[in-house]
């Protein structure tokens, strides 16, 4: 992985509030304790709000190029990770209107990067696979992404943006907030990355 974002993906001046640009003070990033009254540096959803548009500006730039966007990306993601499943399984698995998916995979197949196939025990069914290019193409994105990520945490130090990973998945996996609305326990890091691996609804 390279540390530096590509074309699209690099995280501007102006994705972040004025206050966290004027200083670099880690202890008080915001300069929070220097302003008499201002408090909303300080509130966590602010933060998290304020961090996750930064993120989900850099991560759209990068699955534009993807038919669908953010939902086309989580549907190849789930093809080469899951194996080929029934069109109307994987509709219903992503939570994407059956008309919807017809559109986005007519799309998605013209790009060459998935494949519907007649299900050899149901003709009337349609498998969707993901084609070699379609894994390539997967690789590639999932690098780009990752470049997104690092240029987001960019202002924090290599040693404190793992920790804040770090940190962030393990409040994510014991939040709640999953398909099937399961939760996992802080050291089931093999589940709760399953639950994490077609998520990329979040990000549009």
């Amino acid at each position: 992985m390279t540390s530096g974002a590509r074309s699209g993906t690099s995280v501007q001046p102006g994705d972040l509030p004025d206050a966290c640009t004027a200083k670099d003070d880690i202890a008080d990033p915001c300069g929070g304790e220097d302003r008499a009254g201002a408090t909303i540096e300080t509130d966590l959803g602010w933060a998290l709000g304020t961090v996750f548009r930064a993120y989900r500006r850099a991560a759209g730039a990068v699955l534009s190029a993807v038919p669908g966007g953010p939902r086309g990306y989580q549907v190849l993601a789930t093809a080469v990770r899951d194996g080929a499943r029934p069109q109307a399984v994987l509709a219903a698995h992503l939570g994407v209107d059956r008309t919807v998916m017809t559109y986005l995979l007519d799309d998605l197949e013209k790009a060459g990067v998935l494949v519907r196939q007649p299900d050899p025990d149901d003709r009337r069914v349609r498998r969707v696979a993901a084609t070699r290019l379609g894994r390539t193409r997967l690789a590639e994105l999932e690098d780009r992404l990752r470049e997104a990520e690092v240029q987001v945490l960019s202002r924090l130090g290599p040693g404190d943006a793992d920790v804040f990973r770090t940190l962030l998945q393990r409040l994510a996996c014991s939040a709640g907030d999953h398909p099937d609305g399961a939760s996992f326990p802080t050291g089931d890091a093999g589940a709760c990355a399953g639950a994490r691996r077609t998520r990329a609804s979040d990000i549009g």
